[in-house]
């Protein structure tokens, strides 16, 4: 195995601060640029000289239009699969190629620590469709990884199967299910597509005191977009609950942010966001000012670790960062499309 792309996996889950993770993003970067065709022939376009960056601002981000049009390819491993962003039919798709899939094991499970505590201890309930219906997506591979692991809850030493699962095309057990464990004080998480959860709240109205809702995007084709805080109300009233969580993450990224509520969010320690002014890639935007959001994201280690979203936002002096919608002009995509 290559000893840089060793040092990548071996490290970046240990970053503890702002220091090690910038100097380790610049040595992933150096790497990168190297070893990556397509990211080093941008960067050649852009007449950079890699050796000559030393800050993270200096740092060229790939448009993440990219990902529909080229492999964006790290090292000289042979990738086995790849995660497929969702689309209706005759939309071109990005693809995100893996060469090993359990760094991204590792960044979902311990991005859900950070956040949740220990997977084991929550019923999941998923209104998404199963794995067997979307085996590239990498919403779906991650929330298949959370029921595994809940579903291995031991009691006695014995392994007992519990009630997570997808409940997507079951929403009378879905409703009746959850409403039972919540009452009987289990931790459950209910993981969906905005569109799938508002059609819900629509319908229902619970009373939740021990589950956490996480929402994982806008309705992006299946009705007019609400604000993030209309969504937020329509189901808190449909769950019965004072605050929703919401997931940030797409496909071309191995990493994916949480907010705690009303679409703050808040990176892992290896992931990182900046916001850069729309007509600038490389000015950066002063705290509450809205720009284009670019990720660096470390796990992608085989990929490319530093993408230009065509997504807009801003960072507050808390330090968390808010997505605000599309450039104008962009693809409507998202997780969303999955159910149409």
């Amino acid at each position: 195995m290559n000893s840089e792309r060793t040092f990548f996996i071996n490290n970046i889950f240990n970053i503890e601060n702002e220091n090690e993770f910038q100097k380790i993003a610049l040595r992933l970067f150096r790497y990168q640029a190297k070893e990556n065709l397509v990211y080093r022939e941008f960067i050649s376009y852009l007449e950079l000289k890699p050796d000559e960056i030393q800050s993270l601002e200096e740092i060229p981000f790939i448009p993440i239009g990219l990902f529909k049009t080229h492999s964006i390819i790290s090292g000289s491993d042979v990738p086995t699969n790849y995660f497929e962003s969702s689309g209706t039919t005759g939309m071109r798709l990005s693809r995100n190629y893996i060469t090993d899939i359990s760094i991204y094991e590792k960044s979902l499970r311990k991005g859900f620590e950070n956040v949740f505590g220990n997977i084991e201890e929550y019923t999941i309930f998923a209104l998404v469709p199963d794995l067997k219906e979307k085996k590239n997506s990498s919403l779906i591979y991650m929330i298949d990884d959370w029921i595994r692991r809940s579903r291995e809850k031991r009691i006695d030493n014995k392994k007992q199967r519990t009630d997570d699962g997808y409940y997507l095309n079951d929403l009378q057990n879905f409703s009746e299910t959850l409403s039972r464990l919540d009452s009987e004080g289990r931790k459950c998480i209910v993981i969906g597509v905005s569109s799938a959860l508002w059609d819900f709240s629509e319908n229902n109205s619970l009373k939740l005191e021990n589950t956490i809702v996480i929402e994982t995007g806008g309705m992006k084709g299946r009705r007019v977009e609400p604000v993030r805080q209309e969504l937020h109300q329509k189901l808190k009233k449909g769950f019965g609950m004072k605050r929703i969580h919401s997931e940030y993450g797409m496909c071309e990224l191995f990493s994916q942010a949480y907010s705690r509520e009303d679409g703050h969010f808040f990176c892992p320690p290896w992931m990182k966001v900046m916001i850069h002014e729309i007509n600038d890639p490389f000015r950066y935007c002063h705290v509450n000012d809205s720009g284009v959001i670019n990720i660096i994201d470390l796990a992608n280690i085989d990929s490319c670790s530093f993408i230009s979203t065509m997504d807009l936002g801003r960072m507050s002096v808390e330090g968390h960062f808010e997505v605000l919608g599309r450039m104008d002009g962009s693809d409507i995509r998202g997780c969303n499309l999955m159910v149409i």
